[in-house]
């Protein structure tokens, strides 16, 4: 327990089997430079805390009654007590996972207990911080779900999820080969940032706009030169490094202005670009490629994944493995608290760089 006094960190053991017990007790210092960032968050001028906390309960409200309207919709299907858990992913508005060791952080929120308040189902949430706290960077971890679910002793396999961000799992028909899975960087996230930006659309449909455009060479090298790109594996990303602001940085260092398509078309080509290099990278270029995500959807970037790996086995949807592309991300969250519900790990320490298999969540009740 620490206060708001700040004047300490108190622990306790105590005995509680027949009365209550004192065994241990002992008070430790705050270091001054934790206490004094405490203060500071505390500070009421600081709005970005109010709109955290504020935003919690708010999106933790939304997501139980999307929850309550499934159960309602679906009732001549199942019933509210036929379900076992609720895993909730949450929603990320922070990722770093390569801060200074044991300070890199990820933050999902949305408010579990009033999920399980509002559901009157058991809810299984904070997935991510787990590995983060074991020494992994908290992402990506759907490749253990894809292991599970779509391995095949038959066919080598990439499964590609085209979120914002663009993650892939690469399935050996090897079972006994070391899972590998990783982002690779942006999937939707700058076309649908751009095309906002320009047209003030939530996203380009089938890609139509960047197929008007001409992919800009020198655009295309000045983003390819970022970094990420090149680090090795373990390695996720975010909304933090791949934004509207770092479109706007890479086009003033060019001399001339490309048109608005041009540009959507030169955001199409890195995430395709971005993708099939790591697949090539990893010797998997001859394998078959099932993509899930709402850039399945895109039947440009889709053509252009083709173009680029002409010797896969297939490229589909995961709706071939019997799984609609739109819901693979949110059936493995239902995945993960089945796992942490039977005390089995979630994540893959060959994905994340964890120190060892971990079980995930926090369980809340109902």
């Amino acid at each position: 327990m620490s206060g708001t006094s700040l004047d300490g960190i108190d622990v306790v053991a105590v005995n509680f089997d027949s009365s209550l017990q004192l065994v241990a007790a002992a008070s430790f210092d705050m270091p001054p430079l934790i206490k004094q960032q405490i203060l500071e968050l505390c500070s009421t001028s600081n709005n970005e805390i109010e709109k955290l906390g504020h935003l919690d309960r708010a999106l933790g409200v939304l997501f139980a009654k999307c929850c309550n309207q499934l159960i309602e919709q679906y009732s001549n299907s199942f019933c509210r007590n036929d379900i076992v858990a609720i895993g909730l992913h949450g929603q990320t508005i922070r990722h770093r996972p390569d801060n200074t060791p044991r300070h890199n952080f990820t933050l999902q929120i949305g408010d579990a207990n009033t999920v399980a308040e509002l559901t009157g189902v058991v809810t299984i949430a904070d997935f991510r911080k787990r590995d983060i706290a074991a020494a992994g960077q908290g992402a990506p971890l759907v490749p253990a779900f894809h292991q599970a679910i779509f391995q095949s002793r038959l066919q080598s396999r990439v499964i590609l999820n085209i979120g914002g961000m663009a993650n892939i799992t690469l399935l050996d028909k090897n079972p006994q080969s070391p899972l590998i899975g990783f982002d690779t960087g942006p999937g939707n996230v700058l076309m649908d940032a751009w095309i906002m930006h320009q047209q003030q659309l939530n996203y380009d449909e089938n890609g139509n706009w960047a197929k008007q455009g001409i992919v800009d060479q020198s655009l295309l090298k000045q983003l390819l030169s970022l970094n990420f790109f090149n680090q090795t594996i373990p390695k996720s990303t975010g909304r933090e490094q791949f934004n509207l602001s770092w479109i706007e940085s890479s086009l003033e260092k060019l001399d001339y202005s490309p048109s608005s398509a041009d540009i959507q078309a030169t955001l199409l080509e890195l995430s395709a670009v971005t993708i099939t290099n790591e697949i090539n990278k990893q010797d998997f270029a001859m394998a078959q490629l099932f993509v899930c995500g709402g850039g399945a959807h895109n039947q440009v970037l889709m053509r252009r994944l083709g173009q680029l790996l002409p010797h896969a086995a297939l490229i589909a949807s995961t709706s071939q493995l019997d799984l609609n592309p739109d819901w693979v991300e949110a059936t493995a969250f239902a995945w993960l608290a089945k796992q942490t519900l039977a005390g089995l790990s979630g994540n893959s320490p060959t994905v994340t760089g964890a120190e060892g298999e971990r079980i995930l969540g926090a369980i809340y009740q109902a």
